[in-house]
């Protein structure tokens, strides 16, 4: 099953440097291109939760217990930032890249809490891809910093953040990982 895993990761880095590193081909491919990534991102999600679901559990290391308050204030904070790239309040504008840096953090924070194989190499894998994502869109394209917005929407956004987390933790133990310590 870590094959599939890394199939799965490998795919997922492919899809989205695509049209870094081959623009021509890219470009060539015109709208049918934005199809063809989507469905390579998506059969990448699918081979990444199939492949990491089904591994054999190798312990690499044991996480000491109280990094679970860590991982968890490092999850609010993925959340919040990941909203960032949508906000149009005072704190537009403030990252360059607030998704890709909401995933290094998501990707530290499960690192932290998880010491198999197989959550080293997916979540392992996902920060090099973040940070290698971060590299290649600053020396691709310049950035126009947003002028910033109304306050009232950060506040909204912290709201946002406090559901979404609600939700996610949900997931988690629904799924029968209970992210919260013991």
């Amino acid at each position: 099953m870590l094959v599939i895993l890394i199939l799965g990761l490998a795919l997922w880095v492919g899809a989205h440097y695509f049209k870094r590193l081959m623009p021509d081909q890219r470009s060539a491919m015109g709208d049918a291109g934005k199809g063809v990534v989507a469905v390579a991102v998506l059969i990448s999600l699918g081979l990444m939760i199939w492949g990491y679901r089904g591994a054999a559990f190798i312990p690499v290391w044991t996480p000491p217990s109280f990094m679970v308050h860590i991982n968890n204030l490092l999850m609010l904070g993925a959340v919040f930032l990941y909203g960032m790239s949508a906000t149009t309040g005072r704190l537009r504008g403030r990252l360059r890249h607030p998704q890709l840096l909401a995933v290094k953090i998501w990707a530290v924070a499960h690192l932290l809490v998880n010491g198999d194989l197989a959550s080293i190499i997916l979540f392992g894998g996902l920060l090099l891809w973040a940070g290698g994502s971060v590299a290649l869109i600053n020396r691709a394209e310049e950035w126009d910093r947003p002028a910033p917005g109304e306050a009232k929407k950060d506040v909204l956004l912290v709201v946002i953040t406090l559901v979404m987390f609600a939700i996610i933790s949900g997931i988690h133990i629904w799924l029968g990982v209970w992210p919260f310590p013991g």
